[in-house]
């Protein structure tokens, strides 16, 4: 293991799209979602285990959700939970993740990965990600990975990046989420890649990055910079951090540079942002059913995405490519093809029934 490798899982959001399972107060990268006997989370760490040391992994949560991540982490100390106080996106805990590793290693080389993502292939993903430590440790770079489009999905951002015989290419620009027309465009003309949000550099790369497009950002953590990786650190972390501009790391930084890389993934990827995203990586049943937890008896149902908490026998009549989950007191019986819509329907549930039930 490379002492300079390190990893920052990224384990702070709600995950509303995964509601009823996936709330506020125990979101989906602490669940079991796939039914493999490990949390998202679990699994991320794990897959990360394999190339950085697992005391070189910290993980970016919400201080709400610290308990959790040490129940479900137990190899790792307190010391690599770091805790946001405030929600501010992606920008800020970035840097602040940096700072504190920075004075802890200034030779270090990092990964940002999310905790839900689902890959295949790990033995895959860690020779690509070796190759990304090795290019940032050697170059003044900021790299991600891209996965190649099978499809035009409108529900990912693109990668656009010189098409040369390196295998690490320049990347031109990045597109947010395109419409439909706009991502078959970027299908046929070939050099452009799905941004899987998984983002690789030196320290010192993306601190120098942040002076020189977030001069605010930078220096209102480094007021804080003799305290990082002390016991006083809580306290001006939680008298600052809400200070920071509410801002993604790729608004931030990574649309703005021009030391941009991407290395084209050769492993399977799925962004586990949905319930019809997990529905395509379950295993189905004859009926074309993907289930979990749940023992169920269909008659004319198919397509659907059927969960449970507690191996529950669920009779399904006539019903089509339907979300279907049952946890505690909520029921969800929802259309596949509205699933973007069940955040709104959390919204209308909480106004109604009370914010207990998200």
């Amino acid at each position: 293991m490379n002492k300079n490798y390190y990893a920052i899982l990224m384990a702070g959001g709600v995950g509303s799209r995964f509601w009823p399972v996936s709330t506020t107060e125990f979101p989906k990268q602490f669940h079991d979602m796939l039914g493999t006997g490990e949390t998202l989370i679990q699994r991320t760490f794990e897959r990360l285990a394999k190339i950085v040391p697992a005391e070189n992994i910290f993980i970016l949560t919400n201080e709400r959700y610290n308990n959790l991540v040490l129940e479900q982490l137990p190899k790792i100390e307190q010391r690599q939970v770091v805790t946001e106080p405030a929600m501010r996106n992606t920008a800020p805990c970035i840097l602040y993740a940096a700072m504190k590793i920075e004075k802890e290693n200034p030779d270090a080389v990092m990964v940002v990965a999310p905790s839900d993502h689902w890959i295949e292939d790990e033995d895959a993903f860690v020779s690509n990600l070796k190759d990304c430590f090795v290019a940032c440790s050697q170059k003044d770079i900021l790299m991600t990975l891209g996965i190649k489009p099978t499809f035009p999905n409108t529900g990912y951002g693109y990668i656009q990046y010189l098409e040369e015989s390196d295998p690490i290419k320049e990347v031109t620009q990045f597109t947010e989420k395109p419409n439909y027309d706009t991502a078959k465009v970027f299908l046929s003309e070939g050099n452009y890649l799905w941004n899987a949000g998984i983002f690789i550099w030196s320290v010192s790369s993306i601190i120098k990055a942040f002076e020189v497009f977030q001069e605010e950002m930078t220096a209102l953590f480094r007021k804080g910079e003799s305290l990082y990786n002390t016991e006083n650190e809580k306290n001006f972390i939680a008298d600052n951090y809400a200070l920071a501009e509410n801002i993604s790391i790729d608004y931030a930084i990574i649309e703005k540079a021009k030391n941009v890389y991407v290395l084209p993934a050769v492993f399977d990827w799925n962004d586990l942002g949905t319930w019809g995203s997990l529905y395509d990586k379950l295993d189905k049943t004859d009926d074309k059913n993907a289930i979990v937890n749940t023992r169920v008896l269909p008659q004319d149902a198919s397509g659907n995405m059927i969960r449970t908490a507690n191996n529950k026998i669920v009779v399904v009549d006539g019903l089509q490519d339907y979300i279907i989950v049952d946890k505690e007191d909520v029921l969800l019986i929802y259309p596949k093809k509205k699933e973007q819509d069940i955040k709104e329907v959390l919204k209308k549930v909480k106004e109604t029934y009370g914010e207990q039930y998200g």
